[in-house]
């Protein structure tokens, strides 16, 4: 009887130890637990260790970390009436277990729902254009509405993401068509402006070139006037110079010399070819001369007197002029030269204004061309890129 009853008792209290276990509840970090008792809620559980009363209570554990609910595609008529294929995805979060539980029987299929519902109604209130470059509008919309029908739920959007917008095929080819011509129109823009712009450079080009080379003619013939002046000034100095030098070898002449040069002269004269001699001077007198030098018949001094050259001819910078010196020249060249540097640089900056004067015609192309895109209306259902 003793065992009997040591075995009744030891399995009552391993029956109490279990009942007593199974009253433990482990709530992890990222959980709360909702404990009902026979029915009625009690309060909510703390993640750790907690104990519940067995056998007759219900633990009820939400996740409050951030769950993705996938938005199945669905096909939209837009309001320019393209038929669309959309999709999204959306992030809840649970901030209200509560709520979350009690006030809606499964907060997940309740907020794909509601978001299905949404993303039809605001897409089916903007055009395929808008839809296409619009997303972050629709994306904002989309959360405002859905956080706050969920916020009676517990539960809180807090992002919704458009992921696919496929229009159908026949509103896709009418795009691609349309894109391709908006392409043409661009390039056939693009080629005319290019063809402006080549037109613009090569014509001042050429005027560039045309003014150089009309320069570079003017400074040759400036040079080589200089270059004749010059060397028309240096003969002239020389001619003037053996004047001078032949007129100052002339002053000591007396008879004998001057007889002397005419027989020699004559002599010259006959040695020709030419059958008939002209003497341009009287040849009695002359002759006259040459005898009285044979026959010593006149006295006739030695050395003719000496005269002064200055008297009789003049001041060396009188008769010749000025004669340029090297260091002279050297400057005068130098001075032609900066003269032909600084037209240079002129012609330079005049080429830097013509350029500039391109480049501002080249930002109003550019204007008139950003007015052209505004300006031409593209039909309705037009693709955005």
């Amino acid at each position: 009887m003793a065992v009997v009853d040591f075995g009744l008792g030891l399995i009552i209290t391993i029956a109490l130890i279990l009942i007593f276990i199974s009253g433990v509840t482990i709530i992890q970090p990222y959980e709360q637990g909702l404990w009902i008792v026979l029915g009625r809620y009690r309060k909510r559980l703390n993640p750790g260790f907690n104990w519940v009363y067995p056998l007759i209570s219900e633990v009820i554990r939400m996740d409050l970390r951030t769950q993705v609910l996938d938005v199945p595609r669905q096909e939209v008529i837009t309001k320019d009436n393209s038929p669309t294929n959309v999709d999204a995805i959306v992030y809840v979060r649970v901030i209200d277990p509560e709520k979350a539980y009690f006030e809606v029987v499964n907060y997940h299929v309740a907020t794909i729902s509601l978001s299905q519902t949404t993303l039809r109604s605001v897409v089916g209130d903007m055009e395929l254009d808008e839809i296409l470059y619009n997303r972050d509008f629709i994306n904002t919309k989309l959360r405002d509405i859905l956080d706050e029908a969920t916020d009676a739920w517990g539960v809180k959007v807090e992002a919704v993401e458009i992921r696919e917008v496929d229009p159908v095929g026949t509103v896709k080819e009418a795009m691609e068509e349309q894109t391709s011509a908006e392409r043409k129109r661009r390039a056939a823009i693009l080629l005319a402006d290019g063809q402006k712009k080549a037109a613009i450079l090569e014509a001042e080009g050429s005027k560039q070139a045309r003014i150089l080379n009309a320069e570079g003619m003017r400074q040759s013939q400036i040079l080589e006037a200089e270059g004749e002046r010059v060397s028309k000034i240096l003969i002239a100095q020389g001619e003037s110079q053996g004047l001078r030098i032949l007129s100052v070898g002339a002053v000591p002449l007396d008879k004998k010399a001057i007889s002397v040069l005419s027989m020699d002269m004559m002599k010259k004269m006959a040695e020709g070819q030419a059958t008939k001699i002209i003497f341009p001077m009287e040849i009695s007198k002359m002759l006259n001369q040459v005898g009285q030098y044979l026959g010593a018949s006149t006295e006739v001094p030695e050395v003719g007197e000496t005269l002064d050259v200055e008297k009789i001819v003049g001041k060396a910078e009188e008769v010749l002029g000025h004669i340029p010196r090297p260091e002279e020249l050297r400057r005068e060249v130098e001075k032609i030269e900066e003269a032909l540097v600084k037209e240079t640089e002129e012609t330079l900056m005049a080429g830097e204004a013509l350029k500039e004067k391109a480049v501002s015609d080249k930002s109003g192309i550019h204007i008139f061309k950003a007015t052209e895109d505004e300006s031409s209306a593209e039909p309705e259902g037009s693709p955005k890129e």
